[in-house]
């Protein structure tokens, strides 16, 4: 079933995002895929809060690893459907408060094709 495929994917994404395996996230990702973050508008104003590609996403995480070496996400919740994970976490980082997160993965032929992060 596509749906508890699609669980298992963001699994993985936790696991290598709170591993911050930098190679392990963008595996799960197809080539051209695209990612929004408010924190990236925030952080590269000239992005508009979105990036494409490979590159561009290897950039952003090796980036935040670097900056918040304490950074992970709690998992709260996972719903799934043949096309799409709506996550819900929480930010951890040491010294800021906790952030109420949630993103959606877009998933296509087994590889995130786009994510969209949500939160205040």
């Amino acid at each position: 079933m596509l749906a508890e495929r699609n669980c298992s994917i963001a699994y993985q994404w936790f696991a290598a995002f709170n591993a911050h395996d930098v190679e392990a996230l963008l595996a799960l990702y197809a080539d051209d895929a695209q990612h929004y973050s408010p924190k990236l508008k925030a952080r590269q104003p000239g992005t508009k809060g979105l990036i494409r590609g490979k590159d561009a996403l290897r950039a952003w995480w090796a980036d935040a690893f670097q900056r918040l070496p304490s950074l992970n996400y709690e998992v709260v919740k996972l719903t799934a459907n043949d096309t799409q994970v709506f996550m819900e976490y929480v930010r951890h980082v040491a010294d800021e408060e906790n952030l109420q997160v949630a993103e959606v993965l877009e998933v296509s032929d087994g590889r995130i094709v786009a994510s969209r992060v949500y939160h205040g």
